[in-house]
């Protein structure tokens, strides 16, 4: 395979990095604390701590969980928060004590949250008490031991502190009522964890760093083990594609994307690497607040997805942003849309840089340069020590020009799933390409093009939702006959979930099928349309149900009603 995206590679990048530059991300946290000690790393609602109280922070509660509760090397850490200082606290301290962290969505469905620490296998858990009560709900069925709790404003400075948490319980009422025999808060963990000795733990880069899951090609959600190899590795690759644009330490950058993403996780982990000052924001669906954040703060790294970057274009005060500061805006988690792109352009002079990734590879496989002065449509070239073939059904690579199943290797790579071995034996060819269940196309100068899916994902605002699972929750509806769920257009998250119904009971409407989606599904894997058929749903001669041929349909029947 002749790797002939170098030939327009941007000056200065390589075309490799050391992926054992350090030996583990903890080791990288101990860099960035040393290098930069007295500048700001993360800031929130008005907050800052800087990397030397970060390590101060994190060192406690790594010890908290060491000697406070008895942890060891290994033990999995679920942290279920929204973006808040108290992330890479906690994120950096678990690490730091040896453990391997699971990422958990804040919003999930108890059922959600049951798999997934059942799955994992964790041992502990911190989470925001606005979702305590999810928790509560399904302890019993996890081997989680030890419960964290934290408030919005903990890490707020008084009396900001005080008020937000009163605002947000009392007035606010977004903390529903719940009761965890031995929940100890983090300010608590914290201040036992100062008392206590800490233990330095000696890692490899192939020991777990996270868990990440994802639905995969089942729909069932299966942890992609993600080592501090491969997290370093990416950071150093995404590092050595970026960092030429940007200053080291002098950077400002804006992270409405949760850090419990993997997308905007990595990202945020290479501009702790360049020493940038990362702005998290709690609550980017609030695009009223959002703007207000970006009006009064001097910034000159963004990150999002189509959708958000969607939303701000229709709010008139965006306008009101000054953008003079500037210097990259990255878009990845789902397909940038040409008519967004050319919009915020328009408005704003600087280009999106869209990237490509997934779970399984850390996540960043491919990248547009940070130089990119118009809208393409690429998803850009392999960055430094990466490989991509395009390989046709039979595992032939396909010629320049020609549509293949995009594939990858490189050291950003995940190991396997976690305990699915079988699985991890479906997504890799015998020689070690990771199949990505993508189709693509090269052009001529090594630029990737993603032309389809090959799975039947559907992406919500940059959210995979996976059909089986949509269809296993409407299936437990007694009303309910069979069901396929298939992609819908959406103008305001790029795709939506449109379920087809064959109905048991003819009573059965669709909002008493929504209602029951919701009980069990977080919101953005939510249908957003029921279609109700009176035939049974197309089917291979083995009984299965043909999802493409059923939104085929779907979308003929919209057409002609569009046009009836």
């Amino acid at each position: 395979m002749e790797k002939i995206w170098f030939k327009s590679y941007p000056p200065g990048v390589p075309e490799e990095i050391n992926p054992d530059q350090f030996a583990s991300l903890n080791e990288l946290m101990a860099w960035c604390c040393a290098r930069y000690r007295e500048h700001p790393a993360f800031s929130n609602q008005g907050a800052t701590i800087n990397w030397g109280r970060l390590d101060v922070l994190s060192r406690n509660f790594a010890a908290y969980l060491q000697h406070g509760i008895g942890l060891h090397k290994g033990d999995r850490v679920a942290i279920m928060l929204p973006n808040l200082l108290q992330y890479p606290v906690v994120m950096f301290g678990a690490l730091r004590a040896g453990c391997t962290v699971v990422n958990v969505n804040p919003l999930y469905t108890a059922r959600e949250l049951q798999h997934q620490l059942s799955d994992s296998g964790a041992v502990a858990i911190v989470v925001l008490d606005n979702f305590a009560h999810t928790f509560e709900q399904v302890q019993a069925n996890t081997s989680v031991r030890h419960v964290v709790t934290t408030q919005v404003g903990d890490m707020l400075h008084f009396p900001k502190a005080q008020i937000v948490n009163l605002v947000v319980k009392h007035v606010r009422h977004m903390v529903p009522e719940w009761h965890i025999n031995g929940a100890v808060s983090l300010s608590d963990a914290l201040n036992r964890g100062e008392a206590l000795a800490f233990d330095e733990v000696t890692l490899a880069g192939s020991d777990t760093a996270f868990l990440q899951y994802t639905g995969g090609t089942t729909g069932v959600p299966k942890g992609a083990v993600l080592t501090h190899r491969n997290i370093v590795a990416n950071v150093e690759q995404t590092t050595a594609w970026v960092g030429g644009a940007l200053d080291e330490g002098r950077e400002v950058a804006i992270i409405p994307l949760p850090l419990y993403h993997i997308f905007a996780l990595t990202l945020t982990l290479t501009l702790c690497r360049l020493g940038a000052n990362n702005v998290l924001v709690t609550n980017p669906r609030d695009i009223p607040a959002f703007v207000k954040e970006l009006k009064h703060t001097r910034f000159s790294v963004l990150i999002g997805v189509n959708t958000l970057f969607n939303a701000l274009l229709n709010t008139p005060e965006l306008r009101q942003v000054d953008a003079s500061a500037v210097k990259l805006v990255v878009a990845g988690g789902m397909a940038l849309q040409r008519s967004v792109a050319e919009r915020w352009q328009q408005l704003f002079g600087v280009a999106i840089v869209e990237g490509y990734g997934l779970t399984e590879t850390s996540p960043v496989v491919c990248a547009n340069p940070p130089s990119l002065n118009k809208f393409t449509g690429s998803i850009g070239l392999p960055i430094p020590s990466t490989e991509v073939a395009l390989l046709d059904d039979f595992g032939k690579e396909v010629p320049v020009g020609e549509a293949g199943e995009i594939c990858v290797r490189g050291p950003q790579v995940m190991p396997g799933y976690w305990n699915m071995q079988d699985e991890t034996a479906k997504i890799f060819t015998s020689d070690g390409w990771l199949r990505t269940g993508d189709i693509g196309v090269m052009d001529e100068r090594g630029y990737f093009r993603l032309i389809d899916r090959k799975k039947d994902v559907i992406v919500v605002s940059g959210f995979k939702v996976f059909p089986n699972e949509v269809e296993d929750v409407v299936a437990m509806h007694p009303g309910v006959f069979e069901v396929a769920a298939v992609r819908m257009r959406d103008e305001h998250s790029g795709e939506a979930v449109k379920i087809v119904v064959l109905r048991r009971d003819p009573e059965l409407t669709a909002e008493a099928l929504l209602e029951h989606c919701r009980k069990n599904l977080t919101g953005y894997k939510v249908p957003k349309e029921v279609s109700f058929r009176t035939e049974p749903l197309p089917k291979s001669p083995v009984g299965k149900i043909l999802r493409r041929v059923v939104m085929e349909e779907e979308e003929k029947n919209s057409a002609a009603t569009a046009h009836g």
